[in-house]
């Protein structure tokens, strides 16, 4: 009598999104303090054991003592439950990671705290050293290269590029885009264009402006030169900014309202929320009564939050804010342009 087999599922267990792991190179100081993580192959769900063998056997051999910086650089294993706050250097780490390698989009990670978790480090073209006694790290370094050191900033966050090289994007410059930006294909970041952490593109867009954390921009959408949308952070709001599909900052305009799609905000008007907007009608006419014009009924413009087919303007002669219905012809964005290869 044969032994009946037990069912093979033909399912495997779901992904568990809101757990990340990953095998990393830390540098730390001889204090302990560690500096950064790079993170080559993060992971979403539970790891599991033998995972990433060959990048543990790599990373380890990239293991070594740098005594010019004074930091030594070893490997960790970090494992995240993303739905908590960050625990450690390394767990921040591997969440801004996560970000730029497009495994996770903006304002779907816990990253409350995180500054605290981060810390502020002398970014240098020799690697991360620490900001205590770092004149001494200078000297020491210039007496072992025979050359002097460049230092590319003192911050929390580094520059994105230095860890992380998304598939299809051209930054321009890469000092302007942080560890923790999201790009997706198709993307342009410009030389004076800037992505912060949790913040970033959601499809093609062309970044000649600012990008502050927790800001998303939708696809085939245009921040202008010197355009600036309004963060979470210190000083910003608790209502995140979005820019919809197929819209267009001018140059030196400012948002700081959601926006559905095909809108614009004309050059140099810069809308926040409170600002006081007049809702014209189709074409800017008010009719009223008699043939006469009637004043058009005014809001503040966060009441327009979320609006699609809207044309934001300041009248040239009045000095208002008016908001008029445009005809749902979205911003066509340069194919040759976001061509990436």
């Amino acid at each position: 009598m044969s032994t009946p087999q037990r069912a093979v599922s033909l399912y495997s267990k779901p992904m568990d999104t809101n757990q990340a792991w990953g095998i990393g190179l830390a540098t730390v100081t001889k204090n302990g303090e560690t500096l950064d993580v790079w993170y080559p192959r993060p992971h979403l769900g539970q790891m599991e054991p033998g995972n990433d063998a060959d990048l543990l056997d790599t990373l380890t051999q990239m293991q070594r003592q740098d005594d010019a910086r004074g930091v030594r650089t070893t490997v960790v294993t970090c494992k995240s439950d993303l739905d908590d706050q960050p625990q450690s250097t390394a767990d921040s780490y591997l969440r801004l990671h996560l970000l730029s390698h497009r495994l996770k989009e903006p304002n779907t990670i816990n990253l409350d705290g995180i500054f605290a978790r981060l810390p502020n480090v002398v970014w240098t073209s020799e690697g991360p050293c620490a900001v205590a006694d770092f004149e001494e790290t200078r000297l020491r370094m210039r007496a072992h290269l025979g050359h002097p050191v460049t230092v590319i900033g003192v911050d929390k966050f580094p520059p994105m590029v230095n860890y992380v090289v998304p598939k299809g994007v051209r930054i321009a410059n890469g000092a302007t885009v942080r560890l923790g930006a999201y790009l997706s294909e198709g993307t342009t970041v410009m030389h004076a264009g800037f992505v912060n952490f949790n913040a970033g593109t959601l499809g093609r867009s062309m970044v000649e402006g600012r990008i502050s954390q927790g800001v998303v921009i939708d696809d085939g959408s245009d921040v202008g030169g010197g355009a600036s949308t309004m963060g979470t952070l210190s000083g910003g709001g608790r209502q995140r900014v979005k820019l919809g599909k197929r819209c267009l900052l001018g140059a030196n305009s400012g948002l700081g309202i959601p926006l559905g799609d095909d809108c614009v905000v004309e050059a140099g008007l810069y809308l926040t929320a409170g600002a006081k907007v007049a809702v014209m009608e189709s074409g800017g006419v008010v009719p009223g009564s008699n043939g006469l014009f009637a004043e058009p009924r005014t809001v503040a413009a966060r009441e327009l939050a979320g609006a699609s087919n809207v044309l934001f303007r300041r009248n040239s002669q009045s000095g208002r804010i008016e908001a008029l219905a445009r005809g749902g012809k979205g911003i066509e964005l340069n194919d040759e342009l976001h061509a990436t290869n």
